[in-house]
């Protein structure tokens, strides 16, 4: 069937950096078919998707891509390891992926490969410099890093690990070994901004430049940042009242759900440990906004972007429990939308893996399957999304899997 690329991202919008991406990508791997795992409606920061997922599908199919999968809530939301795991098992499971494509800031796989290999194999001598590390007090995304320093005692590996994209990269290729995948990884060097920059320049400007000129209501900018999809799908939403800038818009839900919880239900919210749930909890009985919250409760140790995982976990209700779960199972693949090549995709994948679910109506599905676990992600998604409707300023409906349609071009 030639050869398929598959590629993981948030498109939290679609912007100029995520087309030259797209198209280094068909080049480098010279791929007939392109399948892209997105996101839902909420993120691997802790934080809302700008427009809903249906959205950003539709704006992936115009822009290039052939079939979009839907990320399971369970594992967007989570930190980079359980993120690029979950994608990688789904990407995996299709059979007839051959590439993956990544945007980072080095172009070099080898370096990304090697410190992968490390995390993947944890020698005794690199855990030993961890637990160094996390004996003094620090984050373990820094205690890691400084470990990695010190284990691989090379300088080329110095500005690597200060890198988001890098960082997912390597987990990524982590995830890739896992699995004993034959799926080959590419990376493809960033095009000018970087991903957490707050500046554009030229046409290209970083994903959430462009979500602080949306809530800055800059929007005559946005023509030069977006490919025309996207502007016109975001332009939409916005007339719609369907824009969610980010998770300060559920601000009064989280600190109310985190005032009438217990401390040992705050304990159960994953990424929580050695006593974080006290600070917490005193924290929302005293603070009235999120960027109170987060000043609160962040540390030496506990990142920001820790913390505001936890708050959307406190909204969605998602526990350790459900993280638990989401390790061990293989998740399902939720189709969000496909092109005819996509179509064509989806027939090729129920024959190399016909025991693969995959998910093209949510409430044929419900009904159908007898996987407890797959129902209970399932389930998670569609809660999610009736959270993220509540953020709506106008038609704010539940039960927007079961009512909205797979995008088709």
């Amino acid at each position: 069937m030639g050869k398929v690329l598959g590629i993981i991202g948030e498109y939290n919008p679609f912007h100029n950096g995520h087309l030259y991406h797209l198209e280094q990508s068909k080049k480098m791997t010279g791929a007939n078919y392109t399948v892209a795992i997105i996101s839902g409606n909420f993120t691997e920061r802790g934080s809302t998707a700008l427009i809903d997922k249906w959205s950003r599908a539709e704006v992936a199919l115009k822009c290039g891509i052939d079939l979009v999968i839907e990320l399971p809530v369970l594992y967007s939301t989570s930190s980079a390891e359980n993120f690029a795991d979950g994608a990688i098992k789904i990407l995996n499971s299709l059979k007839v992926v051959d590439y993956v494509s990544f945007g980072a800031e080095t172009s070099d796989i080898d370096i990304l490969t090697d410190i992968a290999d490390v995390l993947h194999t944890e020698p005794k001598q690199f855990k030993n410099i961890l637990s160094g590390e996390l004996d003094k007090g620090i984050s373990f995304p820094k205690a890691r890093e400084n470990a990695l320093l010190t284990y691989l005692n090379n300088k080329k590996y110095l500005n690597v690990l200060s890198s988001p994209n890098n960082i997912l990269g390597i987990e990524y290729i982590k995830a890739l070994k896992k699995y004993k995948s034959r799926i080959q990884p590419i990376s493809i060097a960033r095009f000018e901004a970087g991903y957490n920059d707050n500046f554009y320049s030229g046409n290209i400007a970083s994903a959430t430049a462009i979500r602080n000129i949306v809530k800055n209501g800059g929007f005559d900018i946005l023509k030069k940042l977006l490919p025309p999809p996207s502007y016109d799908i975001l332009i939409r939403n916005l007339k719609q009242g369907n824009i969610i800038p980010d998770l300060s818009v559920f601000e009064k839900q989280i600190i109310y759900n985190l005032r009438k919880m217990t401390i040992s239900e705050i304990a159960q919210l994953p990424d929580i440990s050695e006593g974080l749930e006290f600070a917490i909890r005193n924290s929302a009985n005293s603070c009235n906004t999120l960027v109170e919250l987060l000043d609160n409760i962040k540390s030496k140790r506990y990142t920001s972007t820790r913390i505001q995982r936890i708050l959307l976990y406190s909204l969605l209700g998602i526990t350790k429990k459900d993280m638990e779960l989401s390790k061990k199972v293989v998740p399902y693949v939720r189709v969000l939308g496909f092109n005819e090549r996509g179509k064509f995709i989806i027939s090729e994948v129920a024959k190399a893996n016909p025991k693969l679910e995959i998910v093209t109506s949510v409430k044929r599905f419900s009904d159908t399957t007898h996987n407890k676990n797959s129902l209970a992600l399932l389930n998670k998604d569609i809660w999610a999304t009736d959270v993220y409707s509540l953020g709506f300023e106008c038609n704010s409906f539940s039960n927007l899997d079961f009512t909205k349609k797979m995008i088709t071009l």
